[in-house]
């Protein structure tokens, strides 16, 4: 039976490969990274990395797990949860190697037996679920129509954030937090349609 110290000494060097992890891979980019590099930056072989997870998909989902951290914490942390996906979005455009970590390890996870399934279906229900509360305040104070699906707008708006993602990794001219204030922008000026005089 291993004992507590070997246990937190585990968790601790886990912690620690996935702070390298994130660390080369906003640095040399998804492509460039390698788990030889990891590995040897944490001071272990290629085979002792992956003992702290059961497959290199594994360890890929968990460094977008504990990038999310960050993300997720501007969400909850502000009263506004759409500026705080646009300072992510800010933020993504200076780490590109991490926008194709999680623009292709997501992609994979829509494969139920993925490693990052499961965490990639409770991410996106989270930020959705924490943006049409906001959208719904919106709606109860006049600022936004009554008349519009709150979750449906969620959805969309984490739509927009994923497509401007995938076409900044094509065009890095494209700025993906400006053009998620402009669609926020349009969801604003929509209001609601007057019935038809009887």
């Amino acid at each position: 039976m291993p004992k507590k110290g070997s246990y937190a000494k585990g968790l601790a060097k886990r912690e620690e490969i996935l702070t390298t992890a994130l660390e080369v891979f906003a640095e040399r980019g998804y492509r460039r990274a390698s788990l030889r590099e990891i590995a040897e930056a944490v001071g272990l072989s290629q085979a002792g990395l992956l003992h702290h997870f059961s497959s290199k998909e594994e360890l890929f989902a968990e460094v977008l797990r504990k990038r999310d951290e960050a993300d997720m914490s501007a969400v909850t942390d502000q009263a506004d949860p759409f500026q705080g996906m646009v300072d992510a979005m800010r933020h993504n455009a200076e780490v590109p190697g991490l926008v194709h970590l999680y623009a292709t390890i997501s992609a994979e996870a829509a494969d139920e037996s993925h490693p990052g399934h499961d965490y990639f279906v409770g991410r996106y229900r989270f930020f959705i679920d924490q943006l049409a509360q906001y959208i719904a305040a919106a709606q109860r104070s006049g600022e936004l129509d009554p008349g519009l699906d709150a979750r449906e707008v969620a959805r969309l708006t984490i739509a927009v954030a994923d497509g401007m993602q995938v076409q900044w990794m094509l065009d890095d001219t494209a700025d993906m937090a400006a053009a998620l204030e402009y669609f926020w922008s349009l969801i604003g000026r929509i209001r609601p349609i007057a019935a038809d005089p009887a």
